[in-house]
């Protein structure tokens, strides 16, 4: 029991009562519920830092297993999100991924890190959102344990390699893709971008770019690769 201080941001809100709110927050350490009493009254110091996809810093009261939001100060409000419909559709979709793969009491800082610069280039970039989306998906199955092995076919080791299997998580020469019915060809360009998502420091992670045909390439991988291991299916 006690006061803690935490950076988050709210990646869900659900109104209880005539004036409260219930919040889920991720944080760095993981994601957690807290309601904040009030937070929907006109003149609530809590409402600015209480919506939905609003960055900030919150102070709040754990009292056994429940948290409640003494104070918030705003960092980032996405203000581009809420008035763009198609950014907001898109920044839904990888918010309904985080909650899918994040949990109470766990490392997310790098998950958040990547969240926060995902949204932020969906929000005030015109880069193509579903090439953002495409980079997201990659990088996020990399930090959860799912990085695909690109450096040699995962079945022969030869270095010669321009198929994606989703059956064996990575790359296959042209001789044994041919046993796995379920690899796609992809470009140079493509298994290039792919090993750059893996590796790119956090601020640089979306400084580039693909030919329309290699994003639609990155695309259906990302895609594909991101359902069979959440074993979900995402649509925007």
């Amino acid at each position: 029991m006690g006061t803690i201080k935490t950076k988050g941001i709210i990646i869900a809100e659900n109104n209880i009562g005539d004036f409260d709110k219930m919040l889920t927050i991720l944080t760095p350490n993981g994601k957690l519920s807290c309601s904040a009493k009030g937070a929907r009254r006109p003149k609530s110091q809590l409402m600015a830092g209480t919506q939905f996809l609003c960055f900030g810093e919150y102070m709040m009261f754990k009292g056994g297993s429940t948290y409640t939001l003494n104070s918030c100060e705003t960092i980032e409000l996405f203000y581009n999100l809420r008035t763009d419909l198609d950014k907001l559709n898109y920044a839904v979709h990888i918010t309904k991924i985080i909650i899918d793969v994040t949990y109470e009491n766990q490392n997310t800082y790098k998950i958040l890190q990547l969240y926060l610069n995902t949204l932020y280039v969906i929000a005030n970039t015109d880069m193509d959102l579903n090439f953002v989306i495409s980079i997201f998906k990659m990088r996020l199955m990399c930090l959860l344990g799912f990085k695909p092995r690109l450096d040699r076919c995962v079945n022969c080791q030869n270095e010669e390699v321009n198929h994606f299997s989703f059956k064996d998580n990575g790359l296959k020469c042209i001789n044994c893709s041919k046993q796995d019915t379920g690899t796609i060809q992809i470009s140079e360009s493509t298994k290039n971008a792919l090993k750059y998502i893996e590796i790119a420091p956090p601020k640089k992670l979306f400084s580039f770019n693909m030919s329309d045909e290699n994003k639609k390439q990155l695309e259906i991988i990302s895609k594909i690769y991101t359902n069979s291991k959440l074993e979900k299916e995402y649509k925007i």
